[in-house]
């Protein structure tokens, strides 16, 4: 087209005035315009086609994000339920005495709030958002969470070392922090199952509230790392669901907190969560 309106334009100006017999002259006025539409169309088209290509790229991340996340709900919920459901079989298959039916009862219990943890968990990370906000000490809400975890510690034989600053107040759910680092204290201590050191410190620069968790454990690679908070991800085997470090993750990023991993394989690991203190700014 653009070929086509150059030459109308060069006939209509042989119209009123002389004939331009210069090759060099039709060279500019037809061929240049037609080079340039071409790789403008050509841009635009690309840029398009990339558009198109990010756009399914995108849906299929949301796709595969859904199906792990489904793999992970149907794996983890199913046990509980197949093995409660095999004891309740039992118990009307069969006259048990008294104790084993109590036995069964509390097996299958057990199961059931096993599952409804994998069903709270689900909905911590889909739901980060709190209903409510409040002050959190974070030393002592730290240190509820180490007494909770002590009887771990002293199983694996880690020594604990707490070095805190006084008066480190953040805003957030205290419920839901307290799970968050259960789940991240616990990850370290299970990284140590023949002894070594957790420290767990609290320091603040500015505004800003920083929590380091250290181990000297297992350690672990550039990929797992890369990989750590996705659902259904495990450095743990058969051992681990892959749940607790995405709701970790979950619940730090929905107190606008920041999480920083450096590890090394065989050295340990050391997470480094930054929270903003809006206590400050208010």
């Amino acid at each position: 087209m653009t070929v086509i309106t150059s030459f109308l334009l060069m006939q209509m100006v042989t119209v009123v005035s002389e004939p331009i017999i210069h090759p060099e002259a039709w060279f500019s006025f037809i061929l240049i315009p037609a080079l340039t539409s071409g790789l403008v169309s050509y841009s635009i088209e690309t840029i398009r086609q990339t558009f198109i290509i990010r756009q399914r790229l995108a849906k299929a991340d949301k796709i595969e994000a859904v199906s792990h996340l489904s793999a992970a709900i149907s794996h983890e919920i199913r046990n509980p339920l197949t093995t409660v459901k095999g004891f309740l079989q039992l118990l009307g298959e069969k006259d048990y005495p008294e104790e084993k039916k109590k036995e069964f009862i509390d097996i299958a219990v057990q199961e059931l709030n096993r599952a409804e943890e994998v069903i709270n968990d689900f909905l911590t990370f889909a739901r980060p958002a709190f209903e409510k906000e409040e002050q959190i000490e974070v030393d002592k809400e730290l240190n509820q969470v180490l007494n909770v975890l002590n009887p771990l510690a002293n199983f694996n034989g880690v020594k604990i070392t707490k070095k805190y600053s006084s008066g480190l107040v953040i805003l957030g759910d205290r419920s839901k922090f307290k799970q968050g680092f259960i789940n991240l204290i616990k990850n370290g201590l299970e990284a140590m199952p023949n002894g070594g050191e957790l420290i767990v410190q609290t320091f603040r620069t500015g505004t800003v509230i920083h929590i380091l968790v250290r181990d000297t454990g297992l350690g672990m690679t550039e990929e797992q790392i890369a990989r750590l908070g996705e659902p259904y991800y495990t450095t743990k085997g058969q051992q681990g669901t892959g749940l607790g470090m995405m709701v970790t993750f979950s619940i730090i990023t929905a107190m606008r907190g920041k999480v920083e991993i450096k590890s090394q394989v065989g050295i340990g690991t050391t997470f480094h969560i930054r929270f903003s203190n809006l206590l400050d700014e208010k």
